[in-house]
């Protein structure tokens, strides 16, 4: 086997194709089976677009919802709108995700749904990486590209850092039907936290907030904790509601970190979310997990055809994924700071609502130009 990917979410999925279509052997682990739903904004800056055309996986035909507006308000209901410079489109992860392994498998990937990796090792005699797999079974490959999210038991098998703390963060997300214009993405803030709502697929809207555990403690039940917390924002209430909730239970992550992590662990690439999170407020996590992908598959070619050795595809996929996004991650960890506390958050508002040029050259820091893979 030439590739595995642990992982089959976006950044997995288009590393899959990538490397497909550059005729080597790859393999894709994903736990789940698909489709299935994961706590995510689903919004996609348009940045993304020629490299899903250059892989033949254009949004198109799956008809998302396209983004041009940017609204933020602050916990009192205090309101500023942009428009977006690049735009974005809408797209659940239920239907963007089924829709990509299906490409996959139909090009030759093999996709192996239900299967857990639970360790990868390094056999330096043979220059190959084992993925040693629940169950007792293991596949041996050249490349192992780690894509498999914000947090898994490998990260505490190669003894990650950033699993060895806590985080505070939890996410919560929903599918509801709302009066919203399609265009617009809004992001709305709440005492220790904040939330986002964009349209997506068909007449559906995705409705995603980031929390701390601490908040959900204090208040006991989600339900208490919208109530209380989240509805004293106006524009909240109103989903709150006015909303279709399409599903009787939200999706719930836990443990979100936004600690730094590194690109290469034990060996294994890392991309998308296993490579770095950027926060949820600066809405380019799924845009960053596709840029992602494609790094990961160009310098693993570079390797597979004997232009790298391993050391030097390490330290070169290392060093451009932090040129390209380093900086990105720093900016959002910044920005995340300035909200979630009402009074500072109502000053940041007021403040950008007079400086349209700070809007923008925030976007800017936390987003990418298009480009072709």
């Amino acid at each position: 086997m030439d590739v595995v990917i642990i992982g089959g979410g976006l950044a997995g999925l288009c590393a899959a194709l990538d490397l497909r279509g550059r005729g080597y052997a790859v393999t894709v682990l994903e736990r789940r089976q698909y489709p299935f739903h994961r706590v995510c904004g689903e919004y996609i800056s348009n940045e993304v677009l020629p490299y899903l055309a250059k892989l033949g996986a254009s949004p198109d035909v799956l008809a998302p919802a396209r983004i041009s507006e940017f609204q933020l308000s602050s916990p009192a209901g205090r309101v500023l709108s942009a428009p977006l410079d690049l735009g974005g489109f809408g797209i659940s992860r239920y239907v963007l995700d089924e829709h990509l392994q299906a490409l996959a498998a139909a090009r030759g990937v093999q996709v192996l749904q239900g299967t857990t990796a639970t360790a990868v090792r390094f056999e330096a005699a043979t220059d190959e990486q084992v993925v040693e797999l629940q169950g007792g079974q293991e596949l041996r490959a050249r490349v192992v590209l780690g894509a498999y999210g914000k947090r898994s038991t490998l990260d505490r098998q190669l003894q990650r850092a950033f699993f060895q703390q806590r985080s505070p963060y939890l996410g919560v997300k929903y599918h509801l039907r709302f009066d919203q214009p399609r265009n617009l993405i809004a992001l709305h803030n709440f005492a220790d936290g904040y939330a986002g709502i964009s349209a997506i697929e068909q007449d559906k809207y995705c409705f995603c907030y980031l929390t701390t555990r601490q908040n959900l403690k204090k208040h006991g039940t989600i339900p208490a904790l919208e109530k209380v917390v989240l509805a004293r924002n106006p524009l909240l209430r109103r989903i709150l509601q006015e909303a279709e909730f399409l599903y009787p239970q939200p999706e719930v992550i836990n443990e979100i970190s936004f600690a730094p992590k590194q690109a290469v662990e034990d060996h294994v690439l890392m991309c998308g979310d296993a490579a770095g999170l950027i926060t949820p407020l600066c809405g380019n996590g799924m845009a960053m997990a596709i840029h992602g992908a494609s790094v990961a598959a160009r310098h693993s070619a570079a390797f597979l055809e004997g232009a790298l050795g391993r050391a030097a595809l390490e330290v070169a996929y290392q060093q451009e994924w932090q040129q390209l996004f380093g900086q990105r991650l720093r900016v959002g960890r910044a920005i995340q700071r300035l909200f979630g506390q009402p009074v500072l958050s109502e000053a940041v508002v007021s403040a950008l609502r007079f400086w349209p040029a700070g809007i923008r050259a925030l976007m800017q820091q936390t987003h990418g130009h298009a480009w072709e893979g």
